[in-house]
């Protein structure tokens, strides 16, 4: 397995787990949370605008730790420099990614045109960020096995 397979495996892997633990928290926390009332928006919104750098930030960790592993295992240095190959794999998942997220948008306004309750929206947006970056990733670990 390459060094950019072996990078998106983890990443895969990552964000599930983040996601994941992120959502437990957040229902475990406040389960009232899916209940109709004047603060549900502003509710949704700070989920979000949590989710965000807490992801990022662990995102970057993980990285890091798993440059370092791979490093003492393998005894080679991360790879300096992209390719035409892996560029365009990246603007292909990219492009994938971006459809699915858009196609999430797209549901999740159709749920307020179909008189959904809020929080509908706003799961349904948050599960096609979750969505999109896993299809982002697949999309570069098939191409990388399958080729272009």
């Amino acid at each position: 397995m390459s060094y950019q397979e072996k990078k998106n495996v983890v990443s895969l892997f990552s964000t599930i787990v983040i996601f994941g633990f992120y959502c437990l928290y957040v229902f475990q926390t406040y389960p009232e949370a899916v209940q109709e009332s004047a603060e549900t928006f502003r509710f949704w919104a700070s989920v979000i605008l949590i989710l965000i750098p807490v992801s990022i930030a662990a995102k970057i960790i993980i990285t890091i730790v798993f440059n370092i592993i791979y490093r003492i295992t393998t005894n080679e240095k991360e790879p300096s420099f992209t390719d035409e190959l892996d560029k365009l794999i990246e603007l292909k998942a990219s492009r994938n990614s971006h459809y699915v997220f858009i196609l999430g948008f797209v549901l999740s306004m159709g749920s307020l045109v179909l008189n959904m309750p809020p929080y509908a929206m706003f799961i349904i947006l948050i599960f096609s960020g979750l969505l999109s970056e896993v299809v982002g990733v697949i999309t570069q670990l098939y191409l990388y096995r399958r080729g272009v």
